[in-house]
């Protein structure tokens, strides 16, 4: 089985696991950091603003199942990739909209969807489609964070909704239990 990856920084990166772990033909979705200057950052840092990284989420795929466009319908379905430094009440530059590509066929991809995507909203879209140099996994805590904290005030009034909405626009990609 060929898989590829694709990093997405969509906010905060419980959200952006737990969304796609929903996803048929996610093979793997790690929470972690990219797009910075510091090296092995640690959450407080990039909490903190000034390590230039992004909170995101790691994506494993299997292609022939799940196709890369599909992914960038998920993705921006379920943030705002036209606020900068934002995503609901989570505020900071680590809060930013990003696609790190692993190849130029996702860059081109990536940049394509923007392209129509822009054409179809007030806004413009301010998703950056850089390529992964790194990605640094965050801290064990942070990992399936979702699952382990459901009935947490922010599981349950953030990531929840966007879970419930991934599952009715997007009932056929999503796993079957």
């Amino acid at each position: 089985m060929e898989t590829e990856t694709v990093v997405f920084g969509g906010g905060c990166f419980w959200c952006t696991e737990a969304v796609f772990k929903e996803l048929k033909g996610v093979l793997s979705a790690e929470p972690g950091y990219a797009g910075g200057h510091t090296i092995n950052p640690t959450y407080e840092q990039v909490s903190a603003g000034d390590t230039g990284h992004i909170e995101v989420a790691k994506i494993g795929y299997d292609p022939d199942e799940l196709s890369f466009e599909e992914l960038l319908g998920v993705f921006f379905a379920t943030h705002d990739p036209s606020t900068p430094n934002r995503q609901g009440n989570d505020v900071g530059p680590q809060y930013n909209s990003a696609i790190f590509y692993t190849t130029e066929k996702q860059k081109e991809k990536a940049e394509h969807y923007i392209m129509a995507l822009g054409k179809t909203v007030s806004r413009p879209i301010i998703t950056q489609v850089r390529p992964l140099e790194h990605f640094y996994p965050a801290e064990d805590y942070h990992k399936n964070y979702y699952e382990a904290h459901k009935d947490a005030p922010y599981c349950e009034l953030v990531i929840a909704p966007k879970i419930e909405k991934v599952r009715e626009k997007f009932g056929d990609l999503i796993k079957k239990p």
